[in-house]
């Protein structure tokens, strides 16, 4: 395949206090294991898609080029309407073109998914979510923990160099 990225990941991009840790999560967690110990390639917008570059094209691009699309739920996004354009693209091709799977990681709890996009629904209907509660254990940075597994087992396969 056409594949340069092993998913594109979408997250709230306002500077909040709970940001700050998605963040943290998003540029330091995630590369951590899912590129440095599992082999994956990530893209995350503010390190992959840069200022300057036309963003909404960018993000079309990349999400194209991508095989699956990491969502991570939290207030923040769910209210947000900043961040419609790149949710609202991986949303219609994951279901209209239905070529991505997506892959939701709810990094708080949401409780409700009333306030959700119906397209979210409708995902969450059919696979569920994978819910963050790493705070709680020992090692949230094992690529062993409960939560990598189960985000690894929705990632395509790694294609690690030899």
């Amino acid at each position: 395949d056409e594949k340069i990225y092993d998913a594109y990941v979408i997250y709230p991009k306002n500077h909040t206090s709970e940001a700050n840790f998605v963040e943290y999560f998003v540029y330091q967690v995630m590369p951590d294991i899912l590129e440095n110990k599992c082999g994956y390639k990530l893209c995350i917008y503010g390190r992959d898609i840069y200022p300057g570059e036309d963003a909404a094209s960018a993000i079309e691009k990349r999400m194209q080029k991508s095989r699956r699309l990491i969502i991570l739920l939290t207030h923040q996004l769910i209210n947000s309407k900043e961040d419609a354009y790149d949710q609202h693209i991986a949303l219609y091709n994951a279901l209209i073109q239905s070529d991505t799977k997506v892959i939701l990681l709810e990094m708080e709890k949401i409780g409700t998914y009333g306030k959700l996009q119906e397209s979210l629904r409708f995902i969450i209907k059919q696979q569920g979510t994978i819910k963050w509660k790493e705070e709680h254990t020992v090692h949230p940075q094992s690529p062993n923990s409960k939560f990598w597994k189960q985000v690894r087992y929705h990632m395509p396969l790694a294609h690690r160099a030899s």
